[in-house]
């Protein structure tokens, strides 16, 4: 490092210091991809003054998604014999089919590292313009108040995020001036919807509408992680005020207790208890929960979603888990061959055929709840399973992955439909086809390969 001490040094020193997460003689997992991010994180830990003396080890998670990819695990090796941190390299096992899948494979592997190590955190290089950039991504998205609060500084069950304070400049800077050396990632350029962002529509934003378009993204977060702190405080006040208890089905509250409080808070109450019931609630659910706590009868209820029920009983209005229901049944296709069997998903059943033959052109086909595709058997991770929908389930088409849930929007199809709507997917996890909905674009069969016919037929309407 030079005589002359960069200002970014010393601050995220004092950061550390004043977060008070980390003691001298503490073993930290860093996060290193290779990139200049957590390159100049490791060598913030490792060189700047102010810092306690640390353990620290190199985590590094090879994808295998890029043919290449091991040069950046032999680089990252280099790099720690050098500035004499100890390396931990793996590799994972399977290619992860997606960056979703990915993201979650590589916080599995960092888990490992520091259990492994006995490490007290797993740091990682994000950084306030990954901040502002999942602010927007978000907020393009539609997500509530929740998802503005943007990147945790924390997260379960052991990951810290110290650099989110500062930019990507300030780091880049920083890199510049003590002469570090990194590796690009090829797919920054790429066209993911984050590199877009990150590439083209904040650049054009800073330099046309509001130059600080990054620091008011990161401040819109920091305000709504405020106000979600300040309500989380006010909350046992709140709930004592509406006599929320917790009983042997849910929980229950005053009525006239609730009627009492703006209509915005008592929104918060019934989702604090729906969540606390092992329920969620978005826009839709949320506005019929405050309409039918003014105006439902007793012995009236709603559905709230996910087996979770809002019942007036007298002057009480009560949370409570509906009753279990009876579990799928499931299908398995062990590989390319013929068979048939019978899915029972969310209490609607299926009749389920495959074989190697021909497609047939049958009447059964028509019915938005049945039908009949191809796949090239060399392409599938065999076996398939019909089972039904699942909460982050996504299907590759050709324009790009999409979750489900929104394919369900866009068609119209019910909540209450969409647990029994069936979804073919491959031993790891990947959604293939969603009869009367749309396939994935895996598995499409070109040429003379062996293909497997799949038929599923609402056995209900025959």
């Amino acid at each position: 490092m030079s005589v002359a001490v960069p200002a970014l040094a010393s601050r995220f020193a004092e950061h550390v210091a004043r977060t008070g997460r980390i003691r001298g003689g503490e073993t930290l997992v860093v996060a290193l991809s290779g990139g200049v991010d957590s390159v100049a994180l490791l060598h913030l830990l490792r060189f700047a003054p102010g810092l306690p003396p640390l353990r620290l080890v190199a985590g590094h998670v090879d994808h295998g998604m890029r043919p290449d990819s091991h040069r950046d695990a032999d680089w990252i090796d280099g790099l720690c014999r050098v500035w004499a941190v100890v390396s931990d390299i793996r590799r994972l096992p399977e290619v992860p089919r997606s960056e979703a899948a990915a993201r979650v494979a590589r916080y599995e592997a960092l888990e490992e590292i520091r259990r492994e190590h006995a490490a007290h955190w797993v740091l990682t290089g994000h950084h306030g313009d990954d901040q502002a950039e999942t602010v927007l991504f978000r907020a393009l998205r539609g997500t509530g108040l929740g998802g503005l609060r943007g990147i945790p500084e924390r997260r379960r069950p052991a990951v810290w995020r110290p650099l989110l304070p500062f930019t990507r400049d300030e780091i880049l800077a920083y890199a510049l001036h003590v002469g570090l050396s990194w590796r690009e990632d090829p797919t920054n350029a790429g066209g993911f919807a984050r590199n877009v962002l990150r590439n083209q529509v904040l650049p054009l934003v800073e330099s046309s509408v509001a130059p600080g378009a990054r620091r008011a993204l990161r401040g819109l977060a920091r305000r709504a992680r405020d106000d979600a702190a300040a309500w989380k405080s006010l909350e046992p006040e709140i709930l004592a005020r509406v006599d929320a208890r917790q009983e042997k089905e849910g929980y229950s509250l005053d009525r006239k207790a609730c009627l009492a409080l703006h209509p915005a808070v008592r929104a918060k109450v019934i989702r604090t208890l729906v969540r606390r019931a092992g329920g969620s609630l978005h826009d839709a659910g949320t506005r019929l929960a405050v309409e039918f706590s003014s105006s439902g009868r007793s012995g009236q209820r709603v559905s709230m979603g996910g087996g979770i029920w809002l019942r007036r009983d007298m002057e009480r209005l009560r949370v409570v888990r509906g009753e279990a229901a009876a579990p799928d049944r499931l299908v398995t296709v062990p590989g390319p061959a013929s068979g048939r069997d019978r899915a029972v998903l969310g209490g609607r059943a299926y009749d389920v055929a495959w074989d190697t033959g021909g497609r047939e052109d049958r009447n059964a086909t028509d019915s938005p709840l049945a039908g009949e595709e191809a796949f090239a058997a060399v392409a599938l991770a065999f076996p398939l399973t019909v089972r039904g929908w699942r909460p982050g389930d996504r299907l590759r088409l050709a324009y790009g992955s999409k979750k489900l849930k929104k394919l369900f929007l866009e068609a119209r199809v019910p909540a209450g439909d969409r647990a029994r709507t069936p979804v073919l997917a491959d031993a790891d996890g990947s959604v293939l086809w969603v009869p009367g909905l749309a396939r994935s674009v895996d598995g499409v069969p070109c040429g003379d390969e062996v293909q497997i016919h799949i038929r599923i037929t609402n056995a209900e309407s025959d």
